[in-house]
């Protein structure tokens, strides 16, 4: 037998070893997590809208950013901050939209150089200096000023896209990165970046995270977000919401646990906060308040996926589930929500269109096949009305014929590599009633989405979504494309 009749053996054989090595890998201690139900102590919803009105003239509206400087520039005990995209990249847009990762580096700069003692500490994923393939000069001021500045360790949660990430954890992790020896053209802006970029680039596994946690006055305020600091995400509409209390201190025990693994030495350098060290954090939560009206849970990873499912297969007829997101591909999720739809839950969908990706055009998958299986089973869809810009908020709430509401939100797309512990994420679960601030804010911005009526006196008539024929697609190649990307990991969703 020839050598080239062997190749397709060795080819099958690369292949079966790849699998093998990516299946035997779990999260890491502490990921995964969900905390007892706590009290809701000054839960706040912010908003980031972007829409234009019946003028065609487009309107950015931004809350979250604000409030998390103005945390950052208060607080004197701790900052730490987890956000996944932190950088100036902006892509082939013509637009400069609001220079939010420079904001965020002087604001954590002048953090530190007026607290040099304070904790100020900053975890993000590697692709913000593309596994090693640039320098990110966000991340480099930070670190210059004595900012903890800590890349994820991403090698050590499991493979999303299985196939691949065998071979490169079998041959190709080795492989050093040079910012100064890029020979290839850089996939998201000028310069050019080493083949191992990409080599890395293609494992699509991410720390999705976007979290705060800061000190003010005399309690801890957390904020859980969908927005990233990230120059050519910052006309995104989003959504975020702060805590104070245990609930806080919940959000810092989740991301300690990011550190454990990330940079362990971290835990012992740093000089916490009376009560809050890694253990002593634990016992510095107090016990649930069993009677409290309004109550919060922390979720990450694998649990927000098992509150989604469960808010969803609890729901009586009568009862009525929103939802909007950006990217919604998990299977067991739809099949949830059509057979709500079948007992009498009212379910109504807001998606992105999925066109627009930072001056790039996109085609639709997966939001557009999945519209298409929600409306042929008389699920109402409607699409935002995007303008280069994505409709980035990911939530769900569920209003209950009893008064009682849950809300669902936080960094996690309803995708499988979001929900099933592939990236990294953190949501919050809240249940109110549905008069609580919170709750109502929630019903009143969804309304304004999905019937274009004015949300607050801030903000006036808008055409923020479309019909669902405007981006119909019943393209079966598309359709089948998705399914693939969905089931095997070769995705970016």
């Amino acid at each position: 037998m020839t050598r080239l009749n062997l190749l397709p053996f060795f080819i099958c054989g690369l292949v079966m070893l790849s699998l093998l090595v990516s299946s035997c890998r779990s999260l890491p201690a502490g990921m995964s997590a969900k905390s007892e139900l706590l009290p809701l102590h000054n839960g706040q919803l912010w908003v980031d809208n972007t829409a234009v009105d019946n003028k065609g003239e487009r309107h950015i509206e931004q809350e979250i950013f604000d409030e998390l400087l103005r945390l950052i520039a208060q607080a004197e005990q701790i900052v730490f901050i987890d956000m996944f995209l932190f950088n100036d990249f902006q892509g082939e847009t013509p637009e400069k939209h609001r220079a939010i990762a420079d904001e965020l580096t002087q604001a954590l700069i002048a953090k530190k150089t007026s607290h040099p003692t304070m904790p100020v500490v900053l975890i993000t994923d590697p692709f913000n200096h593309l596994y090693g393939g640039i320098i990110n000069e966000q991340l480099r001021a930070l670190e210059e000023a004595g900012v903890h500045v800590v890349s994820t360790n991403l090698t050590a949660l499991p493979d999303s896209n299985k196939s691949w990430s065998g071979i490169w954890r079998l041959f190709f992790q080795w492989w050093g990165n040079n910012p100064e020896k890029g020979w290839l053209p850089n996939p998201v802006g000028p310069g050019k970046v080493t083949l191992r970029t990409y080599l890395a680039l293609i494992n699509f596994k991410a720390n999705h995270r976007k979290t705060l946690v800061v000190d003010e006055q005399e309690q801890w305020t957390a904020m859980i977000t969908s927005a990233n600091p990230h120059d050519g995400s910052s006309a995104h509409s989003n959504i975020a919401i702060t805590m104070s209390g245990d609930a806080a201190l919940a959000v810092l025990q989740s991301e300690q646990a990011v550190l454990a693994f990330s940079a362990p030495e971290l835990l012992e350098e740093i000089h916490w906060p009376k009560g809050l060290a890694p253990e002593t954090i634990a016992s510095t939560i107090s016990s649930p308040a069993a009677n409290t009206n309004s109550q919060v849970q922390l979720i990450t990873e694998q649990k927000i996926e098992a509150a989604l499912m469960k808010a969803v297969t609890s729901a009586q007829p009568g009862d009525t589930i929103w939802i909007e997101v950006f990217y919604f591909s998990h299977m067991k999720l739809q099949q949830a929500l059509l057979d709500a739809h079948q007992r009498g839950v009212a379910v109504a969908v807001i998606l992105d269109p999925n066109k627009d990706a930072f001056g790039r055009k996109k085609n639709g998958v997966p939001n557009r096949q999945v519209a298409a299986k929600f409306q042929r089973h008389g699920v109402p869809v409607r699409w935002c009305n995007t303008h280069g810009e994505q409709c980035h908020s990911k939530w769900l709430l569920k209003q209950q014929q009893n008064g009682e509401a849950e809300l669902i939100l936080g960094s996690a797309n309803f995708t499988r590599r979001n929900l099933k512990g592939l990236n990294l994420e953190t949501n919050v679960r809240v249940l109110a009633p549905q008069d609580d601030a919170i709750i109502s804010r929630a019903v009143a911005l969804y309304q304004h989405r999905w019937h274009n009526k004015p949300f607050d006196e801030a903000v006036g008539e808008r055409l923020y979504t479309v019909e669902y024929e405007q981006y119909e697609d019943n393209s079966r190649l598309r359709k089948a494309m998705y399914w693939f990307m969905e089931k095997t990991g070769w995705s970016t969703f």
